[in-house]
């Protein structure tokens, strides 16, 4: 590549420890009005076209994530399976490294467009190192100026990064895995604040942070606002209309009428995003009237919304959605869903499913509904 600008960016956030050392799953302590692990997505998603979140196995459902390994280079090749084919730099980021700002990604991804095979943040380290024998005896006193403490995000070309994981090995980061295999890893400035939070210390210093940038912009507090939105559509006659819901196609299932693709659930999403932020509503902003609009994949649809939100200042908290169907069955497909909408709306979208026990029309299963309430903030003077 010749440029950063011509580089398709992916992020695989890896969140799926279980906090051993920690306590517990510290990626979903708060930390000021979000969670730690939503501090690190939205960092993530600014910084490319995509994140993929990989958590522990039992919370990929309600996170609408990818299920992680038992170690971390397993959590990474999870994730790595569901970065498109078309991306040209996979950054890696530990969801437990909060302040991770954009100069960071941007500095990482530099060096990739520069053409090593990896580029990894580092600061110097403080302390004098030594390297110690099992009984405990010092062996070694490495000169500190050959040393670096290693950060996340850690950008790697996407080739490289596929075939170092290819192998099925494991290491403490990725960029260790692609100098055993020969490639060149080259080190870019870290930040100090950049810091990984590991033990309760650490959370403390975090929310202490996080408390200190509030009071001095002024003491600053959150304004929250809450949409609804809520799409209904009926089935359609053609056979060969394909459903689609949340972004993904169910294979064999009667398709809904419609404009666009009629998926009920992305339009109910996008009508509260916008709701909340007071936009209007989906039909104002993408008329059923325009062709352009005829046949379009309605996360297209979300995924211009949520840009519509964030640039009116507004920072997307949630989507939850709750669709109302006798058939299909959502479940089999409800983790992919949740991934899908979570990554047009670049923030945790959730969906449920309701049965309408035979009750009017979606119960004599003539249609399918979506009701979705989303919540939106912004920072405040006081």
């Amino acid at each position: 590549m010749s440029s950063q600008q011509a580089e398709i960016v992916w992020t695989i956030v890896v969140a799926g420890g279980s906090g051993t050392r920690f306590g517990g799953p510290k990626q979903y302590e708060m930390l000021g009005s979000r969670r730690v692990l939503d501090w690190s997505v939205a960092a993530a998603r600014a910084a490319g076209a995509g994140v993929v979140v990989v958590v522990p196995e039992a919370d990929a459902a309600r996170e609408g994530g990818v299920a992680g390994g038992s170690t971390r280079s397993e959590s990474v090749r999870a994730g790595l399976a569901h970065v498109p084919a078309d991306a040209t730099v996979v950054c890696v980021h530990d969801a437990a490294r909060p302040f991770a700002d954009a100069d960071v990604f941007t500095r990482v991804v530099a060096a990739i467009s520069a053409g090593a095979d990896a580029a990894i943040p580092g600061v110097a380290v403080a302390d004098t190192i030594k390297q110690i024998d099992d009984s405990g005896t010092v062996v070694h006193t490495p000169p500190r100026h050959e040393l670096m403490a290693v950060q996340t995000p850690q950008a790697f070309r996407a080739e490289v990064l596929r075939a170092a994981h290819a192998s099925g090995g494991d290491a403490t980061d990725d960029a260790a895995l692609v100098e055993a295999g020969g490639g060149r890893v080259v080190v870019v400035a870290g930040d100090p604040a950049n810091r990984k939070i590991t033990d309760p210390d650490d959370l403390r210093w975090a929310r202490e942070r996080v408390a200190d940038d509030s009071e001095q912009n002024g003491g600053n507090m959150s304004e929250v606002r809450v949409g609804q939105g809520f799409d209904i559509h009926r089935f359609s006659d053609d056979p060969t209309r394909p459903l689609v819901l949340g972004g993904v196609t169910f294979e064999g299932a009667r398709g809904l009428h419609g404009h666009s693709d009629a998926d009920a659930i992305a339009h109910a999403a996008t009508d509260a995003l916008l709701g909340a932020a007071g936009l209007g509503d989906i039909g104002e902003h993408f008329p059923d009237t325009d062709p352009q609009w005829k046949g379009v994949d309605s996360l297209v649809l979300l995924r211009q919304a949520a840009h519509l939100v964030r640039e009116a200042g507004w920072r997307i908290g949630n989507v939850d959605c709750s669709v109302v169907c006798e058939t299909p069955k959502l479940a089999p497909h409800r983790a992919e869903m949740q991934r899908r909408l979570t990554d047009a709306a670049g923030a945790p979208v959730t969906v449920k499913g309701r049965r309408a026990e035979g009750l009017g029309a979606l119960g004599r299963q003539e249609g399918i509904a979506c009701w979705a309430n989303a919540v939106i903030m912004k920072e405040t003077g006081s």
